[in-house]
C-alpha cells in the first residue's frame, strides 16, 4: 500500500529542491534531508516524503522495491507523529543490503532521524 497522494514528492525539480536546500541527518543505513517548506512557522500543507534508492544499492529492481516497501510500510505507521509543513527525502545506503535490514531496523532509524531533524516528537 502506498503513502497517500498529498504525503508524497511527485516531480524530480521537489527532489532537486530537497537535495540542494535540506538540511542532512545520517543513520548507519538511511540519510534524510528534510525541509521545512515555510520557515516562518507558519504551518501549512501536509508533510511531503520521497525515497531515493540508487542501483549502486543494488543492481536488482525487486531488492530496490522491497526497501522501498519497507520503508513506506514504516512512514505510514510514523505518518500521525509527524508534523504538517515539512518535505522529506530518504536515501538508502548500500549498507543496508549487506547487513540485510528489515522493516523494524528502518523503523528504529526512522524515528531517530526525524527526531534529530525536530519533525517528530512534539517537535514543530
Amino acid at each position: 500500500m502506498a503513502l497517500p497522494k498529498v504525503n508524497r514528492l511527485k516531480n524530480r525539480h521537489e527532489f532537486q529542491t530537497l537535495f540542494r536546500e535540506g538540511n542532512r541527518l545520517k543513520s548507519s543505513h538511511l540519510t534524510l534531508r528534510a525541509l521545512r517548506l515555510h520557515p516562518s512557522g507558519i504551518i501549512t500543507g501536509a508533510t511531503r516524503i520521497g525515497i531515493s534508492i540508487s542501483t549502486k544499492v543494488s543492481k536488482r529492481a525487486v531488492i530496490r522495491n522491497r526497501i522501498k516497501r519497507q520503508i513506506r510500510a514504516a512512514f505510514r505507521s510514523l505518518l500521525p507523529q509527524i508534523a504538517p509543513g515539512w518535505s522529506l527525502v530518504v536515501v538508502v545506503q548500500p549498507e543496508a543490503v549487506l547487513s540485510k535490514c528489515d522493516y523494524q531496523q528502518f523503523l528504529q532509524e526512522l524515528k531517530q532521524l526525524l527526531a534529530k531533524a525536530e519533525v517528530i516528537n512534539g517537535h514543530s
